[in-house]
């Protein structure tokens, strides 16, 4: 059975144990907890930290669906508002990785502390002079290393294709898989990010089955090829039947995480107004 959760990342105007409340007020099953600043950033979020985010998720009595781990904008004092990648996995500077897999191996214990199935991760970009096939080269690598320690904590590791990165599609998501050959890598599958780049949601939900480790959903004006801004469900083209019924075809069993991160100033609006139109589909 599908169940809904939204992600912490669109309450960064909010603490994490008052997103995880408010998220739970309005109805959700589950919370993706966004491990970077103003939530779960390692350096700074400590064991007290950890048991307060217990409590509450117990008192509130929701599930962890994912530690979004695709970001890590809190290394940097300067670090633009938008999605910002780096440090990424496949950096060229081995001081930057290292520190960047050490951060994505902290969100993987979280995840095994707090029970939820998976971690999520995205590539980065190939910066300038790192040619992209080294970086499939160095990709490959890091994922080797975060793999062995996602294993030793039963907790699986999505790759969150998006447009523009080293791993933008669904296709060389399934690829990336094969290549690794690994069962504890999967893919953390946006919605929208599918749609942006022109591939149909459900036929990618279809051909990704399997190798699902969660869903973000999010809704794009504009559908198929349509601008990367994730809009409240209902509010853009996206065919929200198709991709539910494209779930219960492969059986999925697990999360689909509303992010919206987009919607800073009003998370309550969009958690409540995605709650009502998603929670039909169920």
């Amino acid at each position: 059975m599908v169940e809904l959760a939204f992600s912490s990342n669109g309450y960064t105007e909010y603490s994490l144990p008052e997103a995880i409340e408010r998220i739970a007020d309005h109805g959700y099953a589950g919370v993706e907890v966004l491990a970077d600043e103003p939530h779960a950033y390692f350096p700074s979020f400590d064991a007290e930290d950890e048991v307060e985010l217990t409590e509450t998720l117990q008192s509130a009595d929701i599930a962890v669906s994912n530690i979004n781990a695709n970001t890590a904008m809190g290394f940097y004092d300067d670090a633009p508002p938008e999605g910002f990648f780096e440090p990424s996995i496949i950096a060229s500077d081995d001081a930057d990785r290292e520190w960047r897999l050490s951060y994505t191996k902290q969100a993987l214990d979280l995840a095994a502390s707090l029970d939820a199935p998976a971690t999520c991760v995205a590539t980065g970009r190939p910066r300038p002079g790192h040619m992209p096939e080294d970086a499939y080269e160095t990709l490959l690598r890091s994922i080797d290393e975060l793999l062995d320690h996602a294993e030793s904590v039963d907790v699986d590791l999505g790759i969150e294709f998006e447009p523009e990165l080293l791993v933008e599609n669904i296709d060389e998501t399934l690829q990336l898989i094969e290549d690794v050959g690994r069962d504890s890598l999967g893919v953390n599958l946006d919605v929208g990010h599918a749609a942006v780049y022109g591939d149909d949601p459900a036929t990618a939900i279809r051909e990704s089955a399997g190798h699902i480790t969660g869903l973000h959903l999010e809704d794009i004006v504009g559908g198929i090829r349509g601008k990367h801004y994730h809009r409240i469900p209902g509010e853009g083209d996206l065919d929200f039947r198709s991709i539910f019924d494209a779930l219960d075809d492969i059986d999925y069993e697990g999360f689909a995480t509303v992010e919206l991160y987009s919607y800073p100033h009003e998370p309550d609006r969009a958690a409540r107004e995605s709650y009502q139109v998603l929670s039909q589909y169920l």
